[in-house]
């Protein structure tokens, strides 16, 4: 039986945690960079499918893929986080959504892949971060974008790919002036 002090580390734990996966999405939809490059050891592994390799690799990786994409949004759903010690298992429920630009042989389109992360996280002087990366791949699906489609107002704030995203603003309120 946990003591109050235990379960209070470990739901601590498993926040700091999870916390490290929501970072991670933000950096990889926002192409921060050294945000993705925060959330893992200098000397973990991620497998993505197609990619299998240090963090470094990972990084120059998605550096070149991204770019392609003109939005991706990743969906975070479920995340069971197991602490054990400076060990953790966390298993995280992902729909990464990524929007396409018509090109010269493709119409305009979104792809959706449903995903877990399952990731092996360690924590080193105090602090928690992933140290293996395996993407579970559940489904994928690609819809053409429909012509006349919905589009924001002019004046709406739209996402960027970048650090001048609304997100990484001092004051929401300076936005809105």
């Amino acid at each position: 039986m946990e003591t109050d002090n235990e379960r209070l580390a470990r739901i601590l734990d498993q926040q700091e945690i999870r916390d490290v996966i929501y970072r991670y999405c933000r950096g990889i939809d926002r192409c921060d960079y050294e945000l993705v490059r925060s959330c893992y050891h200098p000397d973990a592994t991620d497998d993505h499918g197609d990619f299998r390799g240090g963090v470094e690799d990972f990084i120059a990786y998605v550096q070149r893929g991204l770019p392609r994409f003109e939005r991706t949004m990743h969906f975070i759903g479920n995340v069971l986080v197991e602490p054990h010690g400076e060990r953790a298992r966390a298993e995280s429920y992902i729909v990464a959504h990524h929007h396409l630009r018509q090109s010269t042989t493709k119409a305009e389109r979104d792809f959706a892949v449903g995903l877990r992360y399952v990731d092996d996280f360690e924590r080193r002087d105090g602090t928690w971060r992933i140290a293996a990366r395996l993407c579970v791949f559940e489904w994928s699906r690609i819809d053409p974008v429909a012509a006349g489609g919905w589009s924001p107002a002019d004046t709406a704030t739209l996402g960027q790919r970048d650090r001048t995203d609304a997100v990484y603003s001092s004051s929401v309120a300076a936005l809105l002036q």
